[in-house]
């Protein structure tokens, strides 16, 4: 019999599968799990290929120690990992690890035991206290199902003391639960909530269901002004995905929004949902990834990073705020989460939904081209209406030192609480200060392995949460690397100790609130100030109950949200982000202030937002309180085509890093004798990065602009072919760059 060989592609940056002598007892297919040798260890991998060749000398392959027990990974996303790769220009290794972020689940599940009622016999000897009574009563209505004991605690609402008592004594058996089995997707559902939908809502719902039944490629773009009832509409989509027997994957752009809307979509589906993102726990993630590759996990709600599950028998793909910056993944594989979405569901042959209040300028112009379809819906669902906008021209205002909140702010604050109402005060940096510097010598605090200055937080508790007998305890940290020191007394070039803080942060903002209302009720929301899932359910149904006068929040608070009882939003820098060399920066302000301000006024009561500028007449500033987003998309798309900037050209970027400054230079000069000459490319650089020192590397980098013809990533192998990069020195390539920094 031949010997059979396997290519067997590993999570790490290789570029190609290593082969593997298949053992005559293992039935190994593409696709498979397989735990393999490899430098001295042993790891999982995937089966890319199977053959009766071997590309190397036999005697020299090491064979496949096991198949893990899941489902072998589909072809589709396999196809799809070797796409993400080429465009990308990363290894197909480094996209698989993405895919197989868990290797735990792809070991043999551990058995696990629960409880069910003893036989009639053991139960006539025992004496029945009335929560032994519970526990046989609840088995009795079961039909005996065993079940863990933290699920009986929950079910029965006793301690688990008295369950493990109430085994020892003969009232319960101990039993090895059974497998889960894959839900039927064919049953009927019917949500648990019946929502009235309105005209628009039903007539684009009703797009979306067609789509669904098609079961072809699509993309659907829905803009939406902000408390319009897109989640309403595309759940209607996901449902009947269900419907068909398929999963439907709904991926938002930040963590925090998943507890309010897994809670909500729950309510509204009658079903589980199971969320995928960096802060559950090691546990959590490992069963949350076998239901989804087997099928048990109908439906998934994560951040970019769900983009890459293994999902057995997707259906739908949605992108909730789909121009929001947080898709841009920019450490290990650069890529953007809504591009990939869209490249996904291409592969998967399923339509795709992008949903937001301010689309992305590339969604536009793609729904103006006929690439993707567009829908609208032009008003707030119910009696909701849209905020009225008012801005304060700042210059005119006059304020005290160290003061932020405008004469006009602190009017409608004082007005809306008289009527129980809430605020949102909205000012994106954290901590209590961006920047602190010696008045004497002018030293400014920065941060020795980063080019940025560190931001002074303050808090009554320190960091490790212990009380500090009331001191107010504060510390700097660099918000691009995480190195911190303590609060300084004096300054370390001059030994003064005139130590100024400039600016506000939304710790200081806290501060002239409590001294401006010292009777309200303040809630700051950053992840400075939340711990962990738990502590965002918490403060958001505080919130929602009314138990929060005034909220001060950075962009965490900004989107996603609705709070009954909002009415008012103040934006008290909404400068920030306005200049610099970004090509989306005024785009990207609009959006955010659009966002922000539809938090106001979400149900019957009319809401108002005021916008503090130094600048009330920029285009950002204008065109958001004239309520004219139409001729601000315009303005930008023709600003971008006359320049050929994406979406009407190409970009990418090199980023040249070492820890070595004499290498990086080395390295840029070698990249730049061989740097591609061609008549419609240009290349901008090299030129140090604005954020030149990051993490202990420092970095130069090089622009690529060309018209959309040019296959771009061909040109850039080319031309890394052709360099040879000092050792220690790291080239990392950014197609479709959205941070310049």
């Amino acid at each position: 019999m031949a010997a059979t060989y396997a290519q067997v592609l590993l999570p790490r940056p290789f570029y190609t599968p290593f082969d593997y002598a298949v053992p005559e007892d293992l039935d190994v297919m593409p696709g498979a799990y397989v735990r393999v040798p490899f430098s001295g260890r042993e790891m999982y991998g995937v089966v890319w290929g199977v053959s009766n060749e071997c590309r190397h000398s036999p005697t020299k392959i090491k064979k496949i120690l096991d198949v893990s027990v899941m489902p072998p990974m589909p072809d589709v996303l396999r196809s799809y990992i070797m796409w993400v790769a080429d465009y990308t220009l990363s290894a197909p290794g480094s996209v698989l690890a993405m895919a197989m972020s868990v290797t735990a689940a792809l070991e043999e599940p551990k058995k696990q035991y629960g409880y069910q009622l003893a036989d009639k016999d053991s139960l006539k000897n025992i004496k029945l206290t009335s929560q032994r009574q519970a526990i046989i009563d609840f088995f009795t209505a079961t039909d005996n199902r065993p079940l863990l004991v933290k699920d009986l605690e929950k079910e029965v609402k006793i301690s688990a003391a008295v369950i493990r008592s109430f085994y020892k004594i003969g009232g319960l058996e101990k039993v090895v639960m059974p497998d889960v089995v894959a839900l039927d997707f064919s049953a009927s559902m019917a949500p648990s909530q019946t929502i009235t939908l309105s005209d628009e809502q039903a007539l684009a719902a009703e797009n979306l269901c067609t789509k669904i039944g098609d079961q072809s490629y699509s993309v659907t773009a829905i803009e939406g002004v902000t408390g319009s009832g897109k989640t309403e509409v595309y759940l209607e989509a996901v449902h009947a995905a269900l419907e068909q027997g398929k999963q439907a994957l709904i991926l938002l752009p930040e963590i925090a929004l998943t507890t309010q809307l897994t809670k909500r979509f729950e309510e509204r589906l009658g079903i589980s949902v199971h969320r995928w993102h960096s802060a559950l726990t090691q546990a959590q993630r490992r069963d949350n990834w076998r239901a989804i590759v087997r099928g048990e996990a109908r439906v998934i709600v994560g951040a970019r990073s769900a983009l890459f599950l293994p999902c057995s028998n997707l259906g739908l793909i949605v992108v909730d705020e789909e121009h929001e910056g947080a898709w841009k993944q920019e450490d290990g594989v650069i890529y953007h989460g809504r591009d990939m979405a869209v490249a996904r569901a291409f592969h998967e042959k399923i339509p795709a939904v992008l949903l937001s209040a301010s689309p992305s300028i590339e969604t536009v112009v793609n729904v103006e081209s006929g690439k993707f379809d567009g829908l609208y819906l032009h008003s707030r669902h119910g009696e909701a209406v849209m905020p009225d906008i008012n801005v304060v021209d700042m210059r005119t205002e006059m304020l005290d030192a160290q003061h932020w909140i405008s004469n006009p702010l602190k009017s409608a604050i004082a007005e809306h609480m008289s009527r129980g109402e809430q605020t949102l005060l909205y000012l994106n940096r954290r901590g209590y200060a961006p920047l602190t510097l010696c008045r004497k010598c002018g030293h400014r605090f920065q941060c020795p392995d980063c080019t940025a200055w560190l931001v002074l937080h303050k808090k009554s508790e320190d960091k490790s949460g212990n009380d500090n007998g009331g001191k107010r305890m504060g510390w700097l940290q660099c918000h691009q690397c995480g190195h911190s020191v303590p609060e300084p007394e004096q300054c370390p070039e001059c030994s003064s100790d005139k130590i100024a803080v400039c600016g506000p942060g939304v710790e200081r903002l806290e501060e002239e609130v409590n001294e401006i209302f010292p009777e309200a009720r303040v809630a700051v929301v950053t992840t400075d100030h939340i711990n962990g899932e738990e502590g965002v359910k918490n403060l958001i149904e505080t919130i929602e109950c009314g138990g929060v006068d005034i909220i001060i929040g950075t962009q965490m608070i900004a989107k996603g949200y609705h709070f009954p009882h909002l009415t008012l939003v103040g934006v008290v820098d909404a400068d920030m982000g306005l200049e610099g060399g970004d090509l989306r920066a005024a785009e990207r302000s609009f959006q955010l202030l659009q966002q922000v301000s539809g938090r106001a006024g979400r149900e019957e009561k009319r809401g108002q937002a005021i916008i503090q500028s130094y600048m009330p007449e920029h285009g950002v500033i204008h065109h958001l309180a004239h309520s004219s987003r139409a001729d601000f998309i315009r303005s930008e798309i023709a600003r971008r085509k006359q320049a050929s900037m994406p979406p009407f050209g190409r970009m990418a970027a090199l980023i040249i890093s070492a820890s070595d400054e004499g290498l990086v230079k080395q390295a840029t000069v070698t990249l730049a004798h061989t740097m591609p000459r061609l008549e419609n490319v240009r290349v901008l650089g090299p030129a140090p990065a604005p954020l030149y020192l990051l993490r202990g590397q420092y970095r130069h980098r090089f622009l690529l602009i060309s018209p959309k013809t040019v296959h771009m990533q061909k040109l850039i192998r080319a031309w890394l072919r052709q360099a040879r990069l000092p050792s220690g020195v790291r080239c990392r390539v950014d197609i479709d760059p959205y941070n310049f920094l």
